[in-house]
This record gives structure tokens, sequence and C-alpha cells, in this order.
């Protein structure tokens, strides 16, 4: 027996079962089949360069595997409820929030679960209006503009902001309807700093019900973010030298115990680099004879910076 995966018309999968040639066909529809040998390849591949973030991979295997088990129970004719994909995501700036909410937009394309797979970024601004009326007809514009896709809010706690005669209430109130009208072919993810997405669960006691997913972004170890430096260099075709990548630790170590609320993780590291970048470019135009490997090289005197 071979298991093939074939989109349909409306973007959805279906599992396809075909006898091999020669194979005489079963007839026990109790059987379970094998989707494949490898089943969370597929997911492991598309998070292959993140560092850390296992609880995420491990509820995106879940929810990989519920899809396609659901799909399965559908042949057998026996019930597949939905599954409501809503997420919210708590975590200090550079802990890859964005980012994996962009990655999941198109593994759920991949998965079928979505139609279209697209990215929609939106802020407050976009969101609430000046005056009345115009909240709930921005909101289901940015809506509609998402269908098929992610929403994808960064700061959501900032809709709370002004508190019951501000307008961002009626945003709150647009998106909780359209989550539960429009949640088979779409997917709402609100995003913020751990504490203030606490504090604005708190204000919307109903909110937090409506996501069944809540995924907390961790701060990255020092190694981990060390990790991160070294990707981010390959992907630019540098590298640090031994002298750098020991000074890029010692920094990193010195900068995480100075307890900053809102440390900036993988941006800061990636600010790090850009600067180091051009302050190779400046120390190169001195350099009467250029190799590659000059080119390549970020060294100490590069990477240096203040931890102001």
């Amino acid at each position: 027996m071979e298991t093939q995966l074939k989109r349909n018309r409306n973007g959805q999968i279906n599992i396809v079962l075909s006898e091999r040639q020669n194979e005489k066909p079963k007839t026990d529809q109790s059987s379970f089949y094998t989707i494949n040998n490898t089943p969370f390849s597929h997911i492991d591949e598309a998070f292959s360069s993140f560092i850390g973030m296992k609880e995420l991979k491990d509820k995106i295997k879940e929810i990989y595997a519920t899809v396609l088990i659901n799909e399965k129970r559908k042949q057998f004719g026996l019930k597949a409820p939905n599954q409501v994909l809503h997420m919210l995501f708590k975590g200090n700036p550079g802990t890859g929030k964005t980012t994996v909410a962009r990655k999941l937009a198109k593994l759920y394309f991949d998965m079928g679960v979505l139609s279209k797979g697209h990215f929609i970024e939106a802020e407050r601004a976009d969101l609430v209006g000046e005056y009345i009326g115009q909240t709930a007809q921005k909101t289901r514009a940015m809506i509609q503009k998402a269908m098929g896709g992610v929403l994808f809010i960064d700061e959501a706690y900032s809709l709370a902001r002004g508190g019951e005669k501000d307008f961002g209430k009626e945003a709150i109130d647009s998106l909780v309807k359209h989550m539960e009208d429009h949640h088979n072919d779409f997917v709402l993810i609100l995003a913020g700093y751990p504490n203030e997405m606490e504090r604005f669960l708190s204000l919307n006691p109903g909110l937090q019900s409506r996501f069944p997913f809540i995924l907390d972004f961790q701060d990255y170890e020092v190694s981990q973010l060390v990790d991160i430096a070294v990707q981010m260099t390959a992907e630019k075709e540098y590298h640090f030298t031994k002298e750098a990548l020991y000074y890029l630790q010692s920094h990193l170590y010195k900068k995480k115990q100075l307890y900053e609320r809102n440390f900036s993780n993988a941006r800061y590291v990636r600010n790090m680099i850009e600067n180091a970048i051009r302050k190779q470019a400046v120390r190169l135009l001195s350099t009467s004879r250029l190799s590659t490997e000059d080119l390549l090289k970020l060294t100490k005197q590069d990477i240096e910076m203040d931890l102001s």
C-alpha cells in the first residue's frame, strides 16, 4: 500500500491510498495505514533553521498530525472536527514571534489548512478608527484581506489602550466575532511582550478561551545567541575569527547579566553583526591588498560594542 498527498481544487489535502503493482487489495477497512515513514520530516525541514523552540516545534507536530489523521478519519467515514488554530504568542523582542508566524502561514497552506497561506501583519492603526463605525469597518476589511491566510497583530495589547471608551475595544469585539465565523480558513495570531499580554488577557476574560494555542517564546540562552550569530554571518557569507567569537560570547554574557527588561535577543545579535560588517568595510579600505579571506572574516576589532 502506498500513500500520496494530493491537493484538491479548494486547496485541501487528500490522503490517497493506492495498491502497489501485483499486491492484493485489502478488504479490512478498520486497518490503519501508515501515512509516511517519516511523518514529521516536513516540519523538521521547515523549522530546521530555528534555534531552540522545542515547545513550539512539538506543538506544530501535534497540529500537523491532527490534520492528517482527521483526513484519514474522513476516509473511513468517522467524525473529523475542524482544528481551530488561532494562537497567542508571548515573548520579548527578537525571540522569533513574527518569523514563526510567517513560517506557519506557508506551512498551513502546504498542509491544506489554509487556502492561500499568505501573511498579513497589522497594528493598532490598521484596525482602530478615529470615529464611531470606522473601527468595525477597518477591522472587517483587514480580516477579509487575511482570509485564507494568517493575520498577525504584534503588540496586540495596544488595542486595549484607552479603556472602555476607546475604539480599540470595538476592534477586539470584531476580531472575536470573525474568529468564530471564519475559523475554517483564517488564523489569527496575537503577539506581544509577556507582561503586557498577561494584562491584556486579564482585561478581556473571554478572549483567552478563544486561543487554543498560547505559546511562550523564551529569551535565548547565550549559547543559542552565539549559534544564531554564527548562522546569520554564514548566511551573509562571513565568519568570525576565534578571537571575535570568544569576544561575542563574553559580551553576550555581560549583556544578559544586566537583566534588561526587554532585551532584544536575536535582534540585538543581528544589529551587532550589521555593525561589525560596516566596521569591517572601513577597516578593509585601508588595506592595500585584499584576499578572499579578508573579505570573509569578522575580527574582534570589528565586532566590539559598548554594553550601553
